[in-house]
């Protein structure tokens, strides 16, 4: 086993260290303008091993695999200049058994995919045949091996498969931009589907419906929802909290939403792209509430992170970062949000989230892909329009949850939420 080789070098000369190695195989599909872009191959080697020494940590990173002497003496070496190690590295603990890995994916061929772009394209060219159409498959596999010098040591295996198809629909000087798209671990991805959702999209957005500037009912579709969810992944970053910059801190336990709201980072999903049994420290995984009925739970912690606060890890190992996002259904259904609607805005998804200062949660965004509600009912797409608010204040006007859930992006599964009032301005 590599890695334990690695930890064995190193701790000829430090005092803990841990090593990763990941071999992957992939292969990727592209359409781009309608026709066949790319069908390609690759493989790709990950090696890494993180170092203590004197109390202070150092890491090196290779794509070399024989090059393992090489990176255990850069990170030897630049442990002098690191930062103060505030943890140890994690003892052996059994984690959950969770299922990433699925062969039917490794016999799905080139030609299969080439096939599926094809035909994902040919279902919205019946549809509009002026669209002008992107899409592509993908598949690859990995290996992986982990070992740290306090007996943690395994290896794993897992598998990803993705299907996605996006287009352009030009009308003058008027450019739709839609499409859909799903990453899953496991083999059983509709990519006539996707096509479908994809298509309802375009439909959705044949008529152009004017909006006046006000505020008014939102509702959030799955997607849509990110304008949502960038804020909260910050707040909850344990790292953000313990430099004071997240408006969460020191609010554990309080009430922070509507209590239909709950949140749970879940990476215990079997075939989720984001579930694994350990995080990338060792440390065994677990379910995570973020948001219970409004309350906040928990923070997500790495060791360097738990260790500064005085907390402890929460498995989300290195960074902070959310696995998957699970946002609970709630009682109304989609067709009761748009039934109870006279006057309102359904998003689908924005342009320029991540500008400004999103951590505070505001944000102020162009609405790339929105639809008018009046009367109940979905008039057309919106153009030239803003949406601002703030996230923390918006999921205290949670007016309704949708009782079905979607996955997107393939690492969050939500519903449809309607938030009371935000404002909305045409340009």
């Amino acid at each position: 086993m590599i890695a334990k080789q690695l930890v064995e070098k190193a701790m000829k000369k430090a005092h803990g260290a841990q090593a990763s190695l990941s071999l992957s195989e992939s292969v990727d599909v592209s359409y781009e303008s309608d026709r066949l872009k790319s069908a390609e191959s690759s493989q790709r080697t990950d090696m890494s091993i993180r170092v203590i020494v004197d109390g202070k940590v150092g890491f090196s990173h290779t794509t070399d695999i024989n090059d393992v002497d090489g990176v255990v003496s850069r990170a030897l070496e630049l442990a002098e200049f690191g930062s103060p190690a505030h943890y140890q590295f994690p003892s052996p603990k059994d984690g959950t058994d969770v299922n990433v890995y699925d062969r039917a994916i490794l016999g799905i061929t080139k030609d299969e995919m080439v096939t599926m772009g094809e035909e994902m394209i040919a279902l919205v060219k019946e549809y509009k045949p002026e669209i002008l159409l992107y899409a592509g498959a993908s598949k690859s596999s990995r290996k992986g091996e982990f070992a740290n010098s306090n007996g943690v040591e395994y290896a794993d295996e897992s598998t990803i498969f993705s299907a996605s198809v996006y287009g352009e629909w030009i009308r003058g000087t008027d450019i739709l931009s839609a499409g859909h798209g799903l990453g899953w671990r496991k083999r059983g991805i509709d990519h006539i589907e996707i096509a479908r959702k994809a298509i309802e999209l375009f439909k959705m957005a044949e008529k152009i419906a004017r909006i006046k500037s006000g505020d008014m009912p939102v509702i959030f579709t799955p997607e849509g929802m990110y304008t949502l969810l960038l804020s909260l992944e910050m707040g909850f970053n344990g790292k953000n909290v313990y430099l004071g910059s997240s408006p969460l801190a020191g609010k554990l336990g309080e009430k922070i939403a509507d209590e239909k709201l709950t949140i749970i980072d879940n990476p215990l999903i079997d075939y989720a792209p984001n579930s694994s049994k350990y995080d990338a420290e060792g440390v065994p995984h677990q379910i995570t509430p973020l948001i219970e009925k409004g309350v906040a739970k928990n923070f997500l912690y790495d060791l360097d992170t738990a260790g500064r606060a005085g907390a402890t890890t929460t498995g989300h190992g290195t960074g902070c970062g959310p696995t998957n996002i699970v946002i609970e259904t709630g009682d109304t259904s989609y067709e009761g949000m748009l039934k109870n609607t006279k006057n309102g805005l359904l998003v689908h998804n924005v342009m320029g989230l991540g500008q400004g200062n999103p951590i505070s949660g505001e944000f102020s965004v162009n609405v790339q892909l929105g639809y008018r509600i009046q009367n109940g009912e979905i008039i057309g797409r919106v153009k030239d329009v803003m949406l601002a608010g703030n996230t923390y204040d918006a999921i205290k006007d949670i007016v309704a949850i949708g009782d079905k859930a979607e996955w997107v992006g393939g690492s969050l599964l939500t519903p449809h939420i309607q938030i009371g009032r935000l404002s909305v301005v045409a340009q």
